[in-house]
């Protein structure tokens, strides 16, 4: 009879498949899932609900924000599009949150959710923050960095795209 020694420093085990540092591994992006989609979600709603915000001029509202910024954007045209229908923006920039924020919290067509935040944040970032010095002060950049894994990992797990991926194979009796 022959001892084998263990040779894995991973104990104790938990959950299936791995030791804690492969379920840590396999769990890392969750917390930043659920921190951009709650978030996104509130933006959302903070924007829908603020009745100075959805307006095309005031204190606080889209329009002034959006012409405050103007000269100071990396891309001022982008801002004069906006400045077109400075409501109609705001409104598409508030529903389009929404949608990231759920998707990405729901890990509903995950990355294209988290395309989507990257492309608001990339959008807020030239406009709204460009000017921020120093450049980290801006928290946009910020936002555009965190998508980024979502963007290339997804969601797989504890996700709907994950219950449907899991669904279609058990339907199709493949194990990919």
């Amino acid at each position: 009879m022959t001892h084998s020694m263990r040779t894995d420093t991973h104990s104790p085990h938990f959950g299936e498949g791995g030791g804690w540092r492969d379920n840590a591994t396999r769990y890392a992006l969750l917390p930043l899932r659920i921190f951009l989609g709650v978030t996104f979600i509130y933006a959302g709603l903070d924007k829908l609900t603020d009745s100075a915000f959805m307006k095309d001029s005031g204190a606080g509202s889209i329009g002034d924000m959006m012409r405050a910024v103007r000269d100071s954007s990396a891309i001022p045209a982008l801002v004069d599009l906006s400045l077109k229908s400075p409501v109609g923006f705001g409104y598409a920039i508030a529903f389009g949150e929404l949608a990231v924020g759920i998707g990405t919290l729901l890990g509903l067509l995950a990355r294209l959710a988290a395309l989507g935040g990257a492309l608001i944040s990339l959008s807020l970032w030239l406009t709204v923050s460009w000017a921020s010095d120093p450049y980290y002060y801006g928290n946009d950049l910020a936002y555009l960095m965190a998508w980024i894994p979502l963007v290339l990992a997804g969601a797989p797990l504890l996700s709907l795209d994950a219950a449907l991926r899991s669904r279609r194979r058990q339907r199709s009796g493949g194990y990919r």
